[in-house]
């Protein structure tokens, strides 16, 4: 039964779809241990910067997260923090050097009660998208096994609308299994095109690009143009 400990508790935040990947679509993630320490990564900084990973995939060379920061300000420092720390990992290990990432990773606002859930597919879809599983909870670094078979791992914060599957632990992992198979083909479009925010008009208004990434609008006074 997944852990309880780490479930939704985060008030004012901001969910991002985050993509990044290897430098010329290149292998980062070599062996089991470089899985491993990417995972482990993504475990201390979530704990260590309040923001919850709902939805994850890590493949050989490219990873999906849908993270909830407490702080959207913080995104980019947290997740160059992340990314930092897994070159030196990787330099150290393979003795390269240089750059293993294509550049800055990519983020898209996702307005929870609307996407939430498709863009948790999407991510977790990857593996059978590639042909590497038929299912996608066969796939072993990924969020997929959380919700369909209720099996713990170190990552994953339960998202705050996966109640809304069911009754009981066991309906809602079988109608999430349901889920994963009842994909609709316009989420890639959706989610594989990361230049525009997902949500509604007025989740749109609320948020504002700074810096190259989305934000939320500061509140203030709103002002009334009158014709």
């Amino acid at each position: 039964m997944p852990s309880t400990a780490r479930t939704h508790q985060l008030q004012q935040s901001l969910i991002y779809h985050i993509f990044n990947r290897g430098h010329n679509r290149s292998i980062v993630f070599h062996t089991s241990d470089d899985f491993k320490y990417f995972i482990d990564l993504l475990t201390d900084y979530s704990r260590a910067s309040n923001m919850q990973i709902h939805h994850w995939v890590v493949m050989s060379n490219h990873y999906h997260l849908a993270v909830e920061f407490a702080v959207p300000a913080k995104v980019s420092s947290i997740m160059a923090g992340i990314a930092r720390s897994y070159v030196y990992y990787h330099h150290r290990t393979y003795k390269t050097a240089g750059c293993i990432w294509q550049g800055r990773f990519k983020s898209q606002p996702i307005q929870k009660e609307l996407y939430l859930n498709a863009c948790g597919r999407y991510i977790e879809r990857n593996p059978v998208k590639a042909g590497m599983v038929e299912v996608a909870w066969e796939y072993p670094y990924s969020s997929a096994a959380y919700y369909a078979l209720g099996k713990q791992d170190c990552v994953t914060v339960q998202s705050p609308l996966f109640e809304g599957f069911g009754i009981g632990e066991e309906s809602r992992r079988q109608k999430y299994q349901e889920f994963l198979f009842d994909f609709d083909s316009e989420e890639d479009t959706l989610f594989d095109n990361m230049e525009y925010s997902r949500g509604s008009a007025e989740f749109r208004r609320r948020i504002i690009k700074e810096n190259g990434r989305y934000i939320p609008r500061r509140q203030g006074r709103i002002r009334t143009m009158i014709a």
